[in-house]
């Protein structure tokens, strides 16, 4: 007899749980409906039933703690072949094998089939512009929704008719069949094919929905965008998905935004981002100089000395908070636009102004190569 800590992958000291949740594993994975013809599957699911067998077991692990398998030699297990079958197991056996027999052993998914199934959920989507998402909207959408058929009000019988009590499973739902195999007769329960799990049958079926009791219907909606939703979120609606059947509730409809890309302006959270060019006299010397933001232009004051690529901040002129707590800010870097196409008397102009300014007016560039210099001197 192997050994049975070995057989189930589990430490000397495993739990119960621990133990259980081994088989379960094991028993899945070798059981001759999963493995058809596998005689080395079929050996190593024996294997594993005589483990769980002992170790499940209190009295009979702490008899195999402490003797081993010798305890358990000449039918000392209780069963021809060591394994005495299911019987005695604390657990529910549909729990392990419903999976393996669709639901089988009498297990709640197959007693479900006839029970309450709610609707599907729908996605569709809605775009908007920047400025649209930024204070919100109001969008009108059509969407296609399945609904309980008006003529025969969801029953699925032509008007005048009714669905009958299925005779192959008596309303049941599922029908049971028994199968053989090596370790006895193994009971299993399916969905009734004759009804399709519901439990009825429909003699006359409705002719406008073909005996569904469901059709697919076109609907409008006004939707709300709140202020401050970004691209990619979604607004949820309950209730407004597809109609469930046999009572179910209805799924929900999901609207998925997509904001269309700004000219300007570069979304982050709540902030907003731009850039404006500004002249070399703007820079130099200071300037009022136009803003653009979600309301419209502002004007803003830059200090002379400004450098290309310095960023300023307008407090409360980005999104507002899709909470409703406030706004982000509007950063603005502003990049001085070097001159191009000069005629001659800008150049001669722009050269006499560089004298006038000499190594004193740039002292980024002196610091920079005066570090290059240092470096020379130290080689």
């Amino acid at each position: 007899m192997k050994d049975c800590y070995e057989v189930l992958g589990v430490q000397k000291s495993a739990t119960e749980a621990e133990i259980k949740s081994a088989y379960r594993k094991l028993a899945k994975k070798y059981h001759p409906d999963m493995n058809p013809g596998d005689k080395e599957a079929e050996e190593k699911f024996k294997d594993v039933n005589d483990a769980y067998a002992i170790l499940s077991d209190p009295e009979k692990r702490k008899k195999y703690d402490t003797y081993g398998s010798a305890a358990f030699e000449n039918g000392g297990m209780g069963g021809a072949g060591g394994f005495s079958g299911f019987g005695g197991m604390d657990f529910d056996i549909s729990d392990i094998f419903g999976d393996i027999f669709g639901g089988g052993f009498g297990s709640r998914s197959a007693r479900k089939n006839n029970g309450p199934v709610r609707g599907d959920d729908l996605l569709q989507r809605v775009y908007i512009s920047f400025e649209e998402a930024a204070f919100g909207c109001k969008k009108d959408i059509k969407y296609t929704r399945v609904c309980k058929c008006s003529d025969c009000g969801g029953s699925g019988a032509a008007p005048g008719t009714s669905p009958v009590t299925c005779s192959k499973c008596g309303g049941r739902g599922q029908v049971t069949s028994q199968q053989r195999t090596p370790f006895g007769v193994m009971q299993t329960t399916h969905a009734c094919d004759a009804c399709g799990g519901t439990g009825q049958t429909i003699a006359t079926p409705c002719k406008t929905c073909r005996g569904t009791g469901l059709r697919n219907v076109q609907k409008e909606l006004e939707v709300n965008i709140p202020a401050g939703i970004d691209h990619g979120q979604r607004i949820t609606l309950r209730g407004m998905g597809n109609e469930g059947t046999r009572g179910g509730s209805a799924g929900d409809l999901y609207i998925s935004v997509s904001v269309r890309p700004h000219a300007i302006f570069e979304r982050d959270g709540f902030d907003i981002y731009c850039e404006i060019p500004i002249t070399f006299t703007d820079a130099a010397l200071g300037a009022q100089i136009s803003v653009p933001t979600l309301e419209g232009n502002a004007t803003y004051d830059i200090p002379e000395g400004t450098q290309s690529g310095t960023s300023f901040t307008m407090k409360q002129k980005g999104i507002p908070n899709i909470n409703g707590r406030g706004r982000g800010d509007l950063i603005f870097k502003v990049m001085v636009e070097v001159p191009n196409n000069l005629n001659d008397s800008q150049k001669d102009a722009l050269r006499k102004f560089a004298d006038l300014c000499g190594k004193t007016n740039y002292s980024k560039k002196e610091k920079f190569f005066s570090k290059i210099f240092g470096k020379d001197k130290n080689k």
